[in-house]
Formats: structure tokens, sequence, C-alpha cells
């Protein structure tokens, strides 16, 4: 393949590129604060969860002395 086609293809690429973040929808300011609010909070809340699960399997392994 010539250095020319390689070149090509790359605009070509960088072209389908630019074209398809055209036809994307972007979410509104709100929305994606919203959305962006819930991901913090189902995670904070997924991590306490995750936490506390291991704070007991770890108080009942020194209770059986392990």
């Amino acid at each position: 393949m010539s250095e020319a086609e390689k070149t090509s293809k790359k605009g070509s690429f960088f072209k389908h590129v630019k074209a398809e973040f055209k036809r994307c929808t972007w979410p509104k300011k709100d929305e994606l604060i919203r959305q962006s609010s819930l991901v913090i909070v189902v995670s904070v809340i997924l991590g306490c969860v995750i936490a506390g699960i291991d704070w007991l399997i770890r108080m009942g392994m020194q209770v059986i002395g392990l």
C-alpha cells in the first residue's frame, strides 16, 4: 500500500469520526448533572454496603478465632 493511500485512509477515518459525533445526541446540562449525581450517590451507597459486609466478615472471623 502506498503512502498516499495510507494518508487518504487516515483522513477518511477522521471524517467518519467527525460525522458520527455530529449524529450523536448529547445530554442537556441539567440531565447530565442529574445523572452524574445519581452515579456518585449510588457509588457511595454501594461502597458503604461493601465496607459493611467486609466489616461483618472480619468481626465474624475474629469471633471464631481465625
